[in-house]
Order: C-alpha cells, then sequence, then structure tokens
C-alpha cells in the first residue's frame, strides 16, 4: 500500500512516497511567496506525481495523499482555515488536491502531523501516549493518545504552545501575554541572547557570534559551555519556564513520554536531562505517578512526511 505525505511549509513543499513507514522517494520543491493557491496545490499534485514515478510505481497505485499544513486546518473537510505564512484563508487544500490526484486527501496541521510521524515510527513508537513539541520560531505541539493523534472540536485544539505560563508575561505573536511560546521557542531564546549578550561585553557570547546576526538557538547553550556566566543565566531560564510547560502536560495528559523536536531540541541530554530534573523538582508532575520521559526526535524533516502519509 503507497501513500504520499506532503509537508507543505512557507518556503518549501517536502513530499514522500510511503510505504510500510519507509520513505521510497521524497523530495522538496520552492513554495513559492504569494502566489495563488490554486497554482501551489497543482505544483503538489505534479510533486507527488513525479515521486510516485521516481518510486517506480504508477499514479494508480497510490492508495491516499495526506498533507501536513501550518495554521489552523478543518479536518473534516480539509479546508485550511487560516495559514498565516501561505497567506490562505478558507481554502479547500484537500478537496481540489483530491480532485487533481483522484484519491482520498487528508490534512491537518503541520505540527500535529510531525507528532505523528514520531509516534507512529520515531523517539515515540514505543509509548502509546505521547506528548510532542516543536522548538522553533514557534512552539508547535501534537497530542497522540493510544497511538492516534487528538486535534480537538474541529481539529483546532493541541495549541500547546499558547498555554499561558507567567500571566501578564511576554506579548506573544498570538496577541495573549505569558504564553509557553514567548518563552521556550528558539525566537525567544535568541531574543534573550541578543539582550544579555549586549550587556555583557565580555560575555563569551561575542566570541561564538561576532553580530547580532549570528546568534542563533544554539549561541547560549554554546557559550555556556565555555562557562560563561551570561549564557547560562539565559539557559538556565529557558530551560526552567520549557520545564514549566512540560510539567503543565504531564498533569493534564500524563503522557508516557513527552517529545521535543525543532533546532533546539538538537542539544539532546544536555536539554532533557535537565529538563527532567527540574520536572521531578516540580513534584506534584511526578509524586505518586508514572514518571514522562524527555526525549529528542529522531526523524528530522521526515516526521512531517511519515505523519502525513500516515493521515
Amino acid at each position: 500500500m503507497y501513500r504520499i505525505g506532503i509537508d507543505l511549509g512557507g518556503t518549501n513543499i517536502k513530499a514522500g512516497v510511503v510505504k510500510n513507514g519507509k520513505i521510497l522517494a521524497k523530495s522538496s520543491i520552492k513554495t513559492g511567496k504569494n502566489r495563488p493557491y490554486g497554482a501551489v496545490i497543482k505544483d503538489m499534485a505534479e510533486q507527488a506525481r513525479s515521486l510516485a514515478e521516481a518510486a517506480g510505481i504508477a499514479p494508480e497505485e497510490v492508495e491516499s495523499v495526506g498533507v501536513g499544513c501550518p495554521g489552523a486546518v478543518t479536518g473534516k473537510t480539509g479546508t485550511v482555515a487560516y495559514a498565516n505564512n501561505l497567506g490562505w484563508r478558507d481554502v479547500p487544500l484537500g478537496p481540489v488536491l483530491s480532485s487533481l490526484m483522484g484519491v482520498p486527501v487528508k490534512v491537518s496541521n503541520d505540527a500535529n502531523v510531525a507528532a505523528l510521524g514520531e509516534a507512529l515510527y520515531g523517539a515515540g513508537k514505543d509509548y502509546r501516549d505521547m506528548i510532542m513539541l516543536t522548538l522553533g520560531t514557534g512552539v508547535g505541539g501534537g497530542i497522540i493518545i493510544d497511538k492516534r493523534l487528538v486535534e480537538g472540536n474541529e481539529s483546532k485544539g493541541g495549541e500547546l504552545g499558547h498555554v499561558v505560563i507567567r500571566t501578564g508575561g511576554r506579548l506573544c505573536t498570538c496577541g495573549r501575554r505569558g504564553c509557553l511560546e514567548a518563552y521556550a521557542s528558539a525566537s525567544a531564546l535568541i531574543s534573550e541572547t541578543v539582550k544579555i549578550r549586549r550587556k555583557t561585553p565580555d560575555s563569551a557570547l561575542w566570541k561564538i557570534a561576532k553580530s547580532v546576526g549570528e546568534v542563533n538557538g544554539e549561541t547560549a547553550f554554546a557559550a555556556e559551555k565555555l562557562g560563561d556566566t551570561a549564557a547560562k543565566k539565559v539557559v538556565d531560564e529557558y530551560v526552567y519556564y520549557l520545564a514549566e510547560g512540560l510539567m503543565n502536560f504531564c498533569n493534564i495528559f500524563r503522557p508516557q513520554a513527552i517529545v521535543l523536536g525543532g533546532g533546539v531540541s538538537a542539544e539532546g541530554r544536555n536539554l532533557t536531562d535537565r529538563l527532567v530534573a527540574l520536572m521531578k523538582a516540580g513534584n506534584y508532575g511526578y509524586a505518586g505517578t508514572p514518571a514522562v520521559e524527555v526525549l529528542t526526535a529522531t526523524l528530522g524533516n521526515d516526521a512531517g512526511i511519515l505523519g502525513a502519509a500516515s493521515l
């Protein structure tokens, strides 16, 4: 049974032919800015057909297509209600792509799709209940219960990056204050690194990032490893707030594991071990209840393709 998974992003469209959890062929094309949605969906259909050919299968052997899309998606209808970085509103992505491909098409939020991929084939494959957070420009989330994706009413749930962890705190891109995304995204980490770098001209942060433009999600962690106290302050605060968010998810969902993806997750055990220590110290998240493992995602960009194909 061949399925095609498509990870639609504001910059690139990544897609692959999948059979039994294995990607047989994959490709990436440019999305293109400010284009009519019909042109983008047509490109997706052509990309899918080319991939089928590359995998050595006939188009009619493709059973279904799944798409992970940024923004708010209505799963039942396959409609993209709103996707800011695509400039889309009320776009019938699923129906249009289905008509072009002649097969069923399912659409879900991209973070949900990545979570499903990791749950079935990646870091979460040995767990039935799992939460995934992607620590990138924002904080995406996905909830897996009994190996199934939980999306909420009209598929508009699972926005884990927008739980408030500090009332009246930093302004979030969603318009609220104090969201986890405003403290635990790579963007938040970069912003705090830039601030403290400016205040500490003798810091190792200047050696690692000689200009503001060179500061990224790794900068503070790298400087901390050199013994820099200013960088340690940034990292400690970042990990503290992320742990607060994770404890909330432990108390609400009590998953077997939380999987971290996105650029910041590349810190691996240097990040996850510190999070677990803080979560244990938080006590209620652990006392008298099963411990929740904190793991690093393993599939990278393939998570979106595999998860989409599995929809």
